[in-house]
């Protein structure tokens, strides 16, 4: 596969793999632990060297199926997980954290579940109001120096925050979500990361699977998936959000393609430091995502696809309020 140069010299595969729905987040998996570490495996042989998770997935458990799954290779690949959220002693979320003393407790709580002896991007889950950036940035160079983490990243962080941390400790990579129908990062981050030198990973590129074209008005979702939550999965909006499928599946259709893979091939065309993180749970999803990097979409189709898209508003916010508040957006 393709590899992709994120900030500070980070290289990493085209497409990555994030791990986080194998433990939570979408309802009961029909797969078996065995099964999804025998697909993070996978995603090895097919050239992925990109795979995320973050202590709060679970929490904990998928940081310990990827360290497992990932323990043969672990020299080939690069591992991401996340710091900020605090915990009340049943596992529970307690609200955000990134105060030094919680980093430092949160790195050696990755390394051992993890089974390593560094993290290779070490994100800033959620940026903390009530502790400055600055200080965050500053506790990670800590660990940077010490060789426990080796590149520093934030999630959903706003242009103004990234700037100040990065003046602390570069950034490497922004992780935050970007597809055909949630594109606010073009607005301010984009143009950060491009005049800093800082790599972009994309979640939920694929719209948490609304763009892959399997969902529909009548779609139920199942307990334990967040998308029942979510505004924008309404079944009215659903219905009206139903043209971005439609878009997807025109190009697709002269591409012989499917539309996940269209919405993969349009994002990495936006900018060569650009590596989404699509999931899955299933083998077959799986090699269908990373053929999209071997899509290429012409200039021409990306201004048809601009054009169409700029006709379509996309309806229902993209998180319940009480969840966009933990954004720095």
């Amino acid at each position: 596969m393709e590899r992709r140069q994120l900030g500070g010299g980070l290289t990493v595969s085209a497409i990555g793999l994030g791990c986080m729905g194998m433990s939570q987040s979408y309802g009961p998996s029909t797969g078996t632990r065995d099964d999804h570490i025998e697909l993070i495996r996978s995603a090895v042989d097919q050239g992925v060297t990109l795979f995320d998770t973050a202590e709060v997935y679970g929490p904990y458990v998928n940081e310990e199926l990827v360290g497992e799954a990932l323990a043969p290779v672990r020299d080939q690949v690069v591992i991401a997980t996340k710091f900020g959220f605090a915990f009340n002693p049943d596992g529970t979320q307690s609200g955000l954290t990134s105060r030094p003393e919680h980093i430092r407790a949160a790195v050696e709580g990755s390394l051992r579940r993890l089974g390593t002896d560094r993290i290779d991007l070490y994100y800033q889950h959620r940026v903390n109001p009530d502790m400055p950036i600055e200080e965050v940035a500053g506790a990670v160079k800590d660990l940077i120096a010490e060789g426990k983490v080796l590149h520093f990243g934030m999630s959903e962080a706003a242009a103004a925050t990234i700037r100040r941390a990065h003046a602390v400790q570069p950034v490497t990579a922004l992780q935050s979500e970007y597809s055909l129908w949630w594109r606010r990062p073009e607005e301010e981050v984009l143009p950060v990361l491009a005049e800093l030198g800082i790599g972009f990973v994309p979640f939920s590129p694929l719209g948490k699977g609304f763009l892959t074209g399997k969902i529909d008005a009548a779609t139920e979702f199942t307990t334990g998936d967040i998308r029942a939550a979510i505004p924008r999965f309404a079944a009215e909006a659903r219905e009206a959000n139903q043209a971005v499928v439609d878009l997807l599946a025109t190009i697709a259709a002269q591409k012989d393609a499917t539309p996940a893979q269209i919405a993969l091939a349009w994002l990495l065309a936006q900018k060569p430091w650009i590596a989404p993180i699509p999931g899955t749970r299933r083998p077959e999803r799986l090699q269908e995502n990373l053929a999209a990097a071997d899509i290429n979409l012409t200039e021409d189709d990306l201004a048809a696809i601009e054009d169409a898209s700029a006709k379509i508003t996309v309806l229902g916010a993209r998180y319940p309020e009480h969840l966009e508040k933990m954004t720095d957006l």
